[in-house]
């Protein structure tokens, strides 16, 4: 897939909306089987027919049950840009992350010591592989403006817990003058209804990274409507 995964979400803004991001993911830590029967292959690829500008898949297997299988299939069968979410840790999982077919990879700052991130900030630039760096904190977001970075997550809940707690979009709002000025904000995890993507979209996110809150709607497609929520003026 040659488009970059910011550039999707530009043109999703672009056209009007905030880009809404399916997370493919087969477990959640504090959900449970996220599936339920379901073939993720196809839930990623009827997503992309309705309309998701670019999609997340994750890999990680032993909390998540996700796979690096998973992912090549996914990038081979869709042509939309993939982010893949995982503990990245070392540079040869970046070569790993350019074959599976991913355009952007996550980069977690609580989980990663910043020497070793802005390690693998930089290869994953030289790959041609666009970084998502992860915030949680505001110590975090400061590590993120020394890096330059240009495409910022801000994970409402925290993954040293593996997401179990009840954090929402307020986490977003209360980070995002933080960012790096001209970066692509995206909301991830806590988004449960179209109230917090309206929330994080008026604090001046792109996008939200939706996906228990899909994966449990009786009605995929009507949820996903409902997220695609227009861009008004930001806070």
């Amino acid at each position: 897939m040659n488009t970059r995964f910011s550039s999707a979400i530009t043109l999703e803004n672009s056209r009007g909306f905030i880009a809404v991001i399916p997370d493919i993911k087969c477990r959640s830590p504090k959900e449970g089987d996220l599936l339920q029967g379901r073939n993720p292959i196809d839930i990623a690829k009827h997503l992309v027919l309705y309309g998701a500008p670019v999609l997340s898949v994750v890999t990680e297997q032993e909390n998540f049950g996700g796979s690096k299988e998973l992912l090549h299939t996914i990038a081979q069968t869709v042509n939309v840009p993939i982010l893949r979410k995982d503990f990245i840790k070392h540079e040869d999982q970046l070569l790993e992350t350019m074959e599976l077919g991913a355009s952007a990879v996550l980069l977690i700052c609580a989980t990663t010591d910043e020497k070793d991130l802005e390690i693998l900030y930089k290869k994953a630039i030289q790959l041609g592989i666009e970084p998502l760096v992860e915030v949680h904190t505001e110590q975090e977001m400061e590590f993120a403006n020394q890096l330059g970075a240009r495409l910022i997550g801000i994970n409402n809940r925290d993954i040293t817990t593996l997401e179990r707690d009840d954090g929402g979009p307020k986490i977003t709002t209360s980070l995002v003058s933080g960012a790096p000025a001209g970066s692509l904000i995206i909301s991830e995890s806590g988004i449960l209804s179209p109230d917090d993507v309206a929330l994080a979209q008026s604090a001046g996110a792109n996008a939200v990274l939706i996906g228990t809150a899909l994966w449990q709607a009786p009605d995929m497609d009507e949820a996903y409507k409902s997220f695609r929520i227009e861009r008004r003026n930001t806070l």
